[in-house]
Order: structure tokens, then C-alpha cells, then sequence
């Protein structure tokens, strides 16, 4: 099935959703060759009957690519193009066949072409399946100009299952042909393949013994819809024809595990998170992932606690800039898997407020604090971050609702972009199950970190050691809170909290820094009680 085409029940995979969106479009610039010739590009179904199809033509050297219907007269240059396509036809029970095909075409004067369906010699996959695996692969597939910096952004693709996906035989090393085939049963079966050339018997054999596996834990209560879509995509280390192949794993309500066994490589996972009125509200793409024969892995989603994940103040040229993006974030994931959030940021010097601004980074890019200072002193920086997005009711009693940043630093105007020497703490609770509930009434302990992010390869981080590291608890919303034992434990520091009866328990750290600030944070609702 091709990613332009309309009206199919089943569900377009994001591979061609992914690539349409993301693929370069060129067109002729001004100073272009003046076109000298055309090409014109006829298909045919597999009983010999035109079919209408679009084709995407790449010059080969430029990598200049365009688009024009089957049977129209497309001007161009002289040269070399690729000329790709997939041959959609339909068929009674609404599955119909694809055809993927591609030829090399040497453009000088007006220049006809035809591919040809018939010729299609169909991708056959197989695997030694477990007994619940009853169906036929699901293959995704597509051809691309193998000569390009991004091969899949020069390409065309379709999708069907087994036995009703087709390639045209081309041994031209100017193309690459590459797909994704995708068991189900109790677990998914997930294999990739490229090959130089689309060859004269497309496909491969596999064996379960020599996958890897991905273990997909998604948790409840953190995020901001109650529907998780998780999905896998290759990402080849350098890019080629399998990149952002795309194979759904699981669309269901969290909590939920699942697991999908994959030929080794580079892995990326994903997971989509989806509103009660339908919108995509979350989800995100943690670290890619190579994988090697009968490794295993487990990514988790929506892991408490989730927290500040980024940013941090940078003080210089009189002023300090902060940008609030990141502010509740799972840590599994990273910057990536961040919620919008509304948040209001104040500066002030003793007593005098410099600058207070609201903000929100929903639906725009990252939005920006900024505020002039001109002497030397102690600043302080307060940010309190709600989740926030127009539209759309929370699950109810979702956590880490809401988290706070009180810093406390010196800071010189004169320099020249430092970060400011302050701290961001994560907190990971152990024990918690699938809805992030801990024992009523027991002890949680809670592994405590604390970092300063990423703020880009030519910022300087005005030098800071943690001194000391200190945690609290309330079990009523923050109104009271109890100090809870601390201990190091290498790198971080282990917190014994004594959980309520019932309800959630909010987290609050305090670092103090070798430079004499500190950094105090808190979670809301971090975890709940089951």
C-alpha cells in the first residue's frame, strides 16, 4: 500500500506516514538546468491494465526529487534518474497487491518508460513460528536511490502481508531495496533486510535462535493519556533504505507489557500516548538501542518519578536566560519524552523581584526566560511547572502533576554564558508495580541523583560539586512535610520514605553546592499508594 493513498480500512504503518513527513522535498531552483528533455512513466497492474500511480524521479547525481502521476510528461534535464514506484491495485476483500518497482533512465530528448507489475516477483519471508503464530507476515517495503547521503528520503514504499507484496528485479547499484517483516501472536516477531539492487527472489529466511529481544514495560499514572501505542523503528547507525521501517508492537490502556523479538541491529523504540478525546498527548523516543543475537533489553515508559530533565539558568552578558522545557519528563526516555507544562519563573535579589513571567511550551517552540542583572550577588530563581494542555482532561489523580524549582546562586553579569552552579535531582523509587503504587503503611526507597544536564556543546559550567544532599516527604499534598533518612551509595544516595495508608507521596531534595547555593525540588503526587 502506498503512504498517498486513501480510503483502505487497515492502518497505514508510520514507516511511509514517517518518511513522507520527514523526507527532504527538492525542487528546481532558479539557477537549475533549463529542462532539455522529459520523461514519461507508464504502469502496469499485474493484469496487464494501466494503473495510476504516483512516481517519484531522482536525478542521480543532484538528488534533486520530485513527484509527477503515471502517464504525465515530467520535464527535466538531461541525465541519470531513478524512477520509483509502488503499483497498487485493489481487490474485493480490501487488501488488494502492491508492487514496488524502480528503473535507471538515462533522460536526453523526450523519453518513455513503463513498469510493469507483471514482472513482480513476490517477497516471500519465512520464520520457524510458534504455534500462535496463525497469520502471514506483515511486510513493509520499499526502494530507494542507494547513492543519496539518506537513502530512505529518496524512496518509494508500500505495505502489504505476505503474498500479495511483489518487487520488479532490478540489479542496478544505484538502488536499494529493504524490508520489515512483522509476526503476531503472543510476542511480535520483527525481522529487517536490505539489499543492494532489488534482487530476482526478494525475501529471506529467519530463526527465532538468532533474534535479539525488546521488552516493552509501560507503567499508568504518569502520563497524560491513558492509551499507550508502542512501536519499534530500525535505525541503521548509518542511514540507509531499512531506516524508520516502522512495526507497531502494542496499541492498549496501561498498564501493559509486551514483547517483540528482532534481527540484531540498531533499534529505536517509541511509544505514543493518547488523550481520552482521541489527540496524541505524549509518548516519546528514548536512546536507540543496538542489539545483538539473543540479547535482551526492557524499555520502560512511564516509570515514577518524572521530573526536571534539562535545562538549566545560564548567567552572562548582564543577563540570566532560562528555558523551561523538559520540567516533567520521563526519565526512561529522556528530553524527548517530556510533557508541556505551564509554568510561572521569578528572579529576584534579596528582597527585590527583578523579573516574574508565566509561560507555556505547548504547541510552539521552546519558550524563554530572560532577565537582565547588572551586579554581582545572590540571585534566586523560583519555577513552578503544572502539566498543561489546552483541551484535554487529565486521567484522573495522575502523578507528578506539578513540580517546583527553587535555586540559590551567585552570579557575574560580566561573564561571558556560564551555567549557573546549581542542581537537578531525579528520584527513582523501587518496588513500585504497574500503576507506580507503593505498599500502604511500608518503606519505599527511593534511589536520589543529582546532575546538571545538557545544556549544549559550547556552554560553560561554572564549576560545582554536590556538598551534601538532604529529602523529604509529605503524604498530604505538601503541606507538612517529614525529613527522610539519607545514605550514599556511590554516585547517588538512597532514601528510606515511610509510605501512608493511602493516598500520594510528594518528594522535596535539597543540594548544597561547593559553591554555596542550593538547588531545591519537588514533586507532587510523585507516587501513589495501592
Amino acid at each position: 500500500m502506498s503512504a498517498a493513498r486513501v480510503g483502505r480500512t487497515r492502518r497505514i504503518p508510520f514507516a511511509f506516514v514517517g518518511v513522507a513527513m520527514l523526507a527532504p522535498l527538492f525542487v528546481p531552483a532558479a539557477t537549475a538546468q533549463a529542462a532539455s528533455g522529459s520523461l514519461t512513466v507508464t504502469t502496469l497492474g499485474r493484469h496487464g491494465a494501466k494503473v495510476a500511480t504516483t512516481v517519484t524521479v531522482v536525478n542521480a547525481s543532484s538528488g534533486e526529487r520530485r513527484t509527477v502521476k503515471s502517464g504525465k510528461r515530467l520535464s527535466l534535464p538531461s541525465g541519470k534518474y531513478l524512477a520509483m514506484t509502488d503499483i497498487y491495485e485493489s481487490a474485493t476483500d480490501g487488501l488488494g497487491t502492491d508492487t514496488i518497482g524502480a528503473q535507471v533512465v538515462s533522460v536526453s530528448g523526450a523519453k518513455s518508460v513503463t513498469l510493469d507489475a507483471r514482472k513482480g516477483k513476490a517477497v516471500k519471508v519465512s520464520l520457524d513460528t510458534p504455534a500462535d503464530v496463525t497469520g502471514p507476515a506483515r511486510i513493509s517495503a520499499q526502494v530507494c536511490a542507494a547513492n543519496m547521503d539518506m537513502p530512505s528520503a529518496y524512496s518509494a514504499g508500500g505495505w502489504n502481508d505476505a503474498g500479495s507484496l511483489y518487487a520488479i528485479p532490478n540489479s542496478s547499484k544505484l538502488l536499494q531495496f529493504a524490508y520489515m517483516a512483522q509476526w503476531s501472536g503472543s510476542d511480535s516477531y520483527v525481522a529487517v533486510k536490505k539489499t543492494t539492487g532489488i534482487p530476482a527472489a526478494p525475501g529471506g529466511s529467519f530463526k527465532r535462535s538468532k533474534l535479539a529481544t525488546i521488552r516493552f514495560s509501560v507503567r499508568s499514572g504518569t502520563q497524560m493519556g491513558t492509551q499507550n501505542d508502542t512501536a519499534l523503528q530500525a535505525a541503521p547507525k548509518v542511514d540507509d533504505c531499512t531506516t524508520d521501517l516502522y512495526a507497531n508492537v502494542t496499541d492498549d490502556s496501561a498498564p501493559f507489557s509486551t514483547t517483540v523479538h528482532v534481527t540484531p541491529g540498531t533499534w529505536q523504540p517509541r511509544d505514543g500516548v493518547i488523550a481520552n478525546n482521541g489527540d496524541g498527548v505524549g509518548g516519546g523516543f528514548p536512546p536507540v538501542r543496538t542489539l545483538k543475537s539473543g540479547q535482551t533489553f526492557t524499555q520502560s515508559f512511564g516509570r515514577a518519578v518524572w521530573s526536571p530533565m534539562h535545562y538549566l539558568p545560564i548567567v552572562g552578558e548582564k543577563s540570566l536566560t532560562f528555558i523551561p522545557d523538559a520540567l516533567i519528563g520521563d526519565p526512561d526516555v529522556g528530553i524527548w519524552g517530556a510533557d508541556p507544562t505551564k509554568e510561572t519563573v521569578v528572579l529576584s535579589k534579596g528582597s527585590t523581584t527583578v523579573k516574574k513571567q508565566t509561560l507555556t511550551n505547548w504547541g510552539t517552540g521552546d519558550a524563554e526566560f530572560s532577565a537582565a542583572i547588572h551586579s554581582v550577588g545572590t540571585y534566586r530563581l523560583t519555577v513552578d511547572a503544572h502539566r498543561y494542555h489546552p483541551g484535554i482532561t487529565f486521567p484522573s489523580g495522575m502523578l507528578s502533576s506539578r513540580v517546583t524549582l527553587d535555586w540559590r546562586f551567585k552570579a557575574d553579569p560580566t561573564e561571558s554564558g556560564r551555567v549557573a552552579p546549581v542542581f537537578m535531582t531525579r528520584f527513582l523509587p523501587a518496588g513500585l508495580n504497574s500503576h507506580n503504587q507503593a505498599a500502604a503503611s511500608g518503606t519505599t526507597t527511593v534511589t536520589v541523583s543529582a546532575g546538571r544536564g545538557s545544556q549544549g556543546p559550547d556552554t560553560k559550567f561554572t564549576k560545582s560539586t554536590v556538598k551534601s544532599l538532604k529529602v523529604w516527604a509529605s503524604s498530604d499534598g505538601g503541606r507538612t512535610w517529614k525529613a527522610v533518612s539519607v545514605t550514599r551509595s556511590g554516585s547517588s544516595w538512597k532514601a528510606a520514605v515511610h509510605n501512608p495508608a493511602s493516598g500520594a507521596v510528594a518528594l522535596r531534595s535539597q543540594v548544597t553546592d561547593s559553591a554555596g547555593g542550593t538547588s531545591t525540588e519537588t514533586v507532587y503526587r510523585a507516587y501513589s499508594i495501592g
